[in-house]
């Protein structure tokens, strides 16, 4: 049983790879709760207010699909992962002044007494993409309560990428810069990818 985590900024592509790995490797697809979370439009069009709200559903969901993972007996791939929710998104919400200390610092106990049930990914995948990239395909998809995202935030949550990546030590790490990727439209890349992950997990090439 294997677990693969993908994990990069909003519109880096990490649900689209989801579901191209899934298929390719017959691996369970655990999604993050986009369509269907109660906050998240409503957290665009004022931070401060619902930000603590957003970060705690998430945490919780992340939570929950982990404990699937635990006892499932097939290999999953997960879109985002629960240490984005408070290393990134919750990190960059304080540094922001959009959720304030006494929030924080209750986010942070919840997320560190979870953590004594989690278990890191076989492998993480970090897509790494720069603005104009994440800028395009945010516009690409169309969702309306993303119209509203700032360049600035998506700036900052791409720092505090760099800083988590560059000391993640907890499992094998596959970072792939897909600034000038499409594997949708060019099954080359997709295969660039796919002997990647190969590597990493089997130490094969292919």
């Amino acid at each position: 049983m294997k677990h693969i985590a993908i994990a990069g900024n909003i519109g880096c592509g990490k649900s689209t790879l989801t579901e191209m790995l899934a298929k390719h490797y017959g691996w369970v697809a655990e999604f993050e709760s986009v369509d269907n979370n109660p906050y998240l439009a409503d957290f665009y069009k004022d931070m401060k207010r619902w930000s603590f709200h957003l970060q705690i559903h998430f945490l919780n969901s992340r939570f929950r699909q982990i404990q699937k993972v635990r006892h499932s007996e097939n290999s999953i791939i997960q879109d985002r992962t629960i240490y984005e929710d408070a290393y990134i998104f919750a990190q960059n919400l304080y540094d922001s002044g959009y959720m304030d200390e006494r929030d924080y610092n209750n986010y942070l106990s919840m997320f560190e007494s979870m953590m004594k049930f989690v278990t890191p990914p076989d492998l993480l995948i970090y897509l790494k993409a720069d603005i104009p990239k994440l800028v395009g395909q945010i516009s690409k998809r169309g969702r309306e309560y993303e119209s509203q995202i700032k360049i600035k935030y998506l700036e900052n949550l791409n720092k505090n990428y760099d800083k988590w990546i560059s000391t993640y030590n907890a499992g094998k790490l596959l970072v792939i810069d897909v600034n000038d990727m499409d594997y949708v439209a060019n099954p080359d890349d997709l295969y660039t990818i796919i002997n990647r992950v190969e590597r990493e997990l089997f130490g094969l090439y292919s």
